[in-house]
């Protein structure tokens, strides 16, 4: 019987939902520092359903995350719910990374992994919402992509039958493998964390996190990686790599000034659609 091997993607973020004036800098931008930082929703999708090929059909899990110390948090969350493996690429030549810079590092990670057959990520992270990541990571390995994962259907003889969302309906698709798989929150319901993993893996850390990595046991050693581990072009990683440049934030606050009753009548509706055109809402 076939096993496939899975990489999953997954981001540690800002939890976007308690933005504040608190949580803005003056530019607009948002102060990472004055929120908690949470596990991407729908890269913990992208787990479950990588997590779910591995039950389903056997095989490996290898999660990467991209960011600072801190992010080994998720790792850890990964390794609880049921990833075999977990790496942290860190390093200073990284930050500043736009998605083509990131997906350029993590294309590079996905290579020095090793064989796949799948790579899944959520769709889009919450502190961007570009979803361009994956498909970018997919274009610079030169394999093919599916986006909008809704189910998986089959995986057999080298080949994944998925089912994908394509907004007012849905689709099944077939795809040759390794291809890279992007996951919508309707998916799935992420597992919940599993107390025997916990306590086996609760006191696993990054070099990067403690004072003394010499004096962590080699059970306890999360894999870190740095730019020159992953054979990067520095030209490519962070400011150096990254083209988007942002040259304005604008901050938009929407207030209610008052409402309109419209009556239930023929002439209300009138009177509702000819304050619509006039507002240029419909044409």
């Amino acid at each position: 019987m076939a096993s496939y091997n899975s990489i999953v993607l997954v981001k540690q973020v800002p939890d976007t939902s308690r933005i504040s004036g608190d949580a803005m800098n003056a530019d607009g931008t948002i102060k990472r520092s004055a929120l908690p930082a949470i596990f991407n929703p729908e890269d913990l999708c992208a787990l479950e359903a990588a997590l779910e090929v591995k039950d389903r059909f056997g095989g490996t899990v290898t999660v990467v995350s991209m960011g600072p110390p801190k992010a080994a948090d998720v790792l850890r969350e990964c390794l609880y719910r049921g990833a075999d493996r977990a790496i942290l690429v860190t390093d200073r030549g990284a930050a500043g990374s736009d998605t083509l810079a990131t997906s350029y590092i993590l294309s590079q990670a996905i290579k020095t992994v090793g064989a796949f057959d799948f790579v899944f990520c959520g769709r889009q992270a919450i502190d961007g919402d570009t979803a361009q990541t994956g498909p970018q990571c997919a274009e610079k390995l030169g394999i093919p992509q599916v986006a909008y994962l809704l189910e998986i259907v089959d995986v057999k003889d080298g080949k994944a039958t998925l089912k994908r969302s394509i907004g007012d309906g849905w689709e099944v698709v077939r795809t040759t493998l390794p291809a890279l798989v992007t996951v919508v929150r309707e998916a799935n319901e992420p597992r919940p964390c599993a107390a025997i993993r916990v306590m086996r893996n609760k006191h696993k850390r990054v070099p990067a996190e403690v004072q003394d990595p010499a004096s962590l046991a080699p059970e306890d050693r999360l894999e870190q990686w740095s730019l020159a581990d992953i054979n990067a072009d520095l030209d490519r990683c962070g400011f150096a790599g990254s083209p988007t440049k942002v040259h304005k934030v604008t901050s938009i606050v929407l207030k209610t000034e008052g409402h309109t009753s419209i009556e239930a009548t023929e002439e209300g509706v009138r009177a509702l659609v000819a304050e619509l055109v006039k507002d240029r809402a419909l044409a």
